[in-house]
């Protein structure tokens, strides 16, 4: 008769092995159920680009009533496709108004401020933020984003002078401000261009109005109108950075600070949206340039206004 020792021996189980069994049987089990039952999400994480445009015609006149099938979106010179466009745009305004207090435009001081009044209570509505910097020798934030004018008014009340200017610093100031801002980021420059102050560069403060997607629009405040009293340079910066973030100059010698102000505010009301997602990018380009044409007329019929490109970088930060 074989010992209870014995039979325990012979009967022992090799466990290692049937849990291997066992897990196989489960998975096996799982694998059998439609995938349509499993909870699977799957993440495209791409950034879209916003480019607000402004069209005119050869005479300068705000051109309406283009459709999306009217433009044609392309980045580094690949073609793209318009996943969003509005005529209109009812994303909200974020406006920065950097008023020049230097010397050399110091008197017109009580003007630009009078003026500046009429444009914020004619251009803000109440989803839109405006705030307001001075610049002279240092860059000082009078009032932050608000929707409420009372209180622009009250810090255009407070515009102090000095005689150095400090314009390139007020650009990166006022760029990484808006930056971090939803709808649109526009940077309403009044100056001479006369930058004597600065401790940015202008390449430093064009770069950071691109990487925080800032439209500049500058307003030419000339001194004196004799060529020996301007600053040319400094008026040519003003143009180009306008021109390079899709924004528009104004000398206010042309009719005054409220007609240059007016046809600020008639731009940014006539502005189409343009959005589009990405396709076939050219990899390791740290600036990807933007095209936007309107392929059935002749290049020479519009004038088309818009941003040159966007940073790489600076749209991945924004995912």
């Amino acid at each position: 008769m074989m010992r209870l020792r014995d039979h325990f021996l012979c009967e022992r189980v090799d466990w290692p092995c049937l849990c291997r069994r066992a897990v196989c049987c489960l998975l096996f089990a799982f694998a059998s159920f439609p995938l349509a039952a499993q909870d699977v999400t799957l993440r495209v994480d791409v950034k879209l680009v916003n480019v607000f445009v402004n069209v005119t015609d050869r005479n300068g006149a705000i051109v309406g009533g283009l459709t999306r099938d009217d433009f044609a979106v392309a980045e580094d010179g690949r073609p793209q496709q318009i996943a969003v466009f509005e005529r209109q745009s009812e994303l909200p305004l974020n406006l920065t108004l950097a008023i020049d207090t230097s010397g050399s435009v110091q008197k017109d001081q009580a003007v630009e401020s009078d003026a500046a009044r009429r444009f914020a209570q004619a251009l803000l509505r109440p989803q839109d933020q405006m705030s307001l910097l001075q610049f002279a020798t240092n860059v000082r934030e009078l009032v932050p984003f608000t929707s409420k004018l009372s209180q622009i008014n009250r810090g255009l009340g407070q515009l102090r002078g000095d005689w150095a200017t400090a314009l390139y610093d007020a650009i990166c100031l006022g760029s990484e401000r808006l930056g971090g801002k939803e709808g649109r980021r526009v940077l309403v420059l009044v100056s001479d261009g006369d930058d004597t102050a600065s401790k940015a560069t202008y390449a430093r403060a064009i770069e950071q109005a691109l990487r925080n997607e800032v439209m500049i629009y500058s307003i030419i405040d000339v001194p004196i109108e004799a060529s020996a009293g301007r600053d040319l340079g400094g008026e040519h910066a003003l143009i180009t950075l306008a021109e390079q973030t899709g924004g528009k100059s104004f000398y206010a010698s042309g009719g005054g600070l409220d007609k240059a102000f007016a046809r600020v505010s008639d731009d940014l009301r006539s502005q189409y949206l343009l959005g589009y997602y990405p396709k076939n990018q050219e990899p390791g380009r740290a600036f990807h340039r933007v095209q936007v044409t309107i392929p059935r007329a002749a290049p020479e019929s519009f004038n088309i206004r818009h941003r040159t490109g966007y940073y790489a970088d600076s749209q991945a930060a924004r995912k």
